[in-house]
């Protein structure tokens, strides 16, 4: 036997046992595993390499630290919330959230994600307007200014929120940065060096010295939000960046979906910065403190929970969030995702919905960043088309708005995108809120994006060429890992 016959039977044995090891010890899903053996299939060896960077699971116990934490004052706000709630004698806000009681429920159960009354939300889907009311709250800020971003970059956008930063930083105002250590790639020390300077604090999530070669490359840290001295919050699908305002020629116009809020529902969203912070930088704070969980008070009443998900939890609490909404609706359900490459449970769920009757819609960009996600949207679009349901392409620039609207009554919005990757691999955040006028806001939001758009119907569908089909087939494979 030859060398090369001996290298060629020890390359297959080994691909055979790779194979078993993520088919018996990994405990992927079906699909999840299905998809990695294909890619074992077509790339021997250099398969398995990419599983240990792209295929693992986080372990739970690099997270001992950060659960124990949570220990804080909100944990007691949030205990009598949940014995109101199993009770039967908790007070609903308002009439819609007393008809989600269930979905108000499970996120309390699940995501520890209290339901806050008192809060008033503004959107924004263009950046320029989002970036201006930002830079407005950090200039007004008295004690913190806690900002998180998946991209950071240091463009003409990004140099103007930095500026800000430092400013405040000056006058002695409390400013911590996280950035995505994969997210921002481009963002280096030098870069934030001027903040350091000036007392301000910045740390990358998750940071590696080789980025891509980085056990930890799969776990990204996607949320978005900028809180302002406990009170003011931001959350939603805008980055920093010159692209989000439509100065990158590539993408052309942005159309995103932002929040601003002001109330009780922000204490959650500072607990999860907090969190993440704690994680990135393992530095302490202290339970309850006043500066991050000031007392104050609001008249306007919108109830908002702000649900969180990520590798850390055995809970896929958005996507089941999505899911509960997509069930309960009787009317419509709106979506909008930049990517739309859905798992089994949600997929069933839009068409369970759509069979029914509900006028079911989604909308994803015509042009998009990924060939393979362009492949998977083409073919999860036509699952839904054949349940009844309507698909719309965005043709006027970029889409990249994560919203979920049914019946003028409840909508989310926030940093998740409808594939598995943001449902469990990385770490994301929504505000669900419980409003008619709210919901109706977002509605019209996507009544006027329709105009912007075209509608893949059946007859356009049939007749994709043979090279999309193949691509399709292909992305569909491998849509449980992209």
């Amino acid at each position: 036997m030859t060398i090369a016959s001996v290298l060629t039977i020890t390359l297959y044995v080994l691909n055979i046992i790779f194979a078993l090891i993520v088919i018996f010890i990994s405990r992927k899903s079906p699909s999840s595993t299905w998809a990695w053996l294909f890619v074992f299939f077509f790339l021997p060896i250099v398969g398995f390499f990419l599983y240990l960077l792209f295929g693992r699971n986080l372990r739970k116990k690099h997270f001992v630290r950060w659960r124990a934490i949570h220990q804080h004052e909100l944990l007691d706000t949030y205990k009598e919330q949940q014995q109101h709630i199993h009770n039967g004698t908790y007070d609903y806000p308002n009439a819609i959230s007393k008809k989600y009681a269930p979905l108000i429920q499970m996120n309390v159960d699940y995501n520890h994600a209290m339901l806050s009354a008192h809060n008033d939300v503004k959107l924004f889907t263009n950046g320029n307007e989002k970036f201006d009311a930002v830079v407005e709250d950090i200039m007004q800020a008295k004690e913190s200014i806690h900002i998180q971003y998946y991209i950071y970059k240091m463009d003409d956008v990004g140099k103007r929120i930095f500026n800000a930063l430092v400013q405040k930083a000056k006058e002695g105002v409390e400013v911590k940065l996280i950035y995505d250590d994969l997210g921002s790639r481009k963002l280096r020390p030098r870069h934030l060096q001027q903040l350091i300077d000036a007392g301000g604090q910045a740390v990358a999530f998750f940071s590696s010295v080789f980025k891509i070669l980085n056990p930890r490359v799969n776990f990204r840290n996607h949320r978005k939000l900028v809180i302002i001295d406990g009170k003011i919050g931001y959350i939603g699908g805008f980055n920093v960046g010159n692209e989000y305002v439509g100065l990158d020629e590539k993408f052309g116009y942005w159309r995103d979906t932002h929040l601003r809020i002001e109330g009780h529902s922000v204490y959650s969203m500072q607990a999860h910065f907090l969190f993440d912070w704690h994680q990135a930088r393992n530095e302490e704070f202290k339970s309850g403190d006043e500066k991050y969980f000031p007392s104050f008070e609001i008249a306007k009443t919108i109830p908002v929970q702000i649900v969180s998900s990520g590798p850390d939890t055995d809970y896929e609490s958005i996507k089941n969030s999505y899911i509960r909404m997509i069930l309960s609706a009787k009317r419509y359900v709106y979506i909008q995702s930049p990517y739309f490459v859905p798992d089994e449970a949600f997929l069933h769920a839009i068409q369970i919905a759509a069979s029914s009757g509900v006028d079911v819609r989604v909308m994803t960009p015509e042009n998009t960043d990924h060939p393979f996600i362009y492949g998977a949207n083409s073919a999860y679009n036509g699952d839904l088309l054949e349940h009844g349901g309507r698909v719309f392409r965005y043709t006027k620039g970029f889409l990249h708005a994560k919203m979920l609207v049914i019946d003028d009554e409840v909508a989310t919005i926030g940093t998740t995108n409808i594939d598995v990757r943001s449902f469990s691999l990385n770490f994301e955040i929504n505000a669900l809120i419980y409003d008619s006028d709210i919901a109706m806001q977002c509605r019209q939001l996507f009544e006027q994006d329709q105009q912007d758009c075209f509608e893949m119907t059946n007859e356009r569908f049939a007749q994709r060429t043979t090279w999309t089909k193949v691509r399709e087939a292909i992305s569909r494979l491998i849509s449980p890992i992209l």
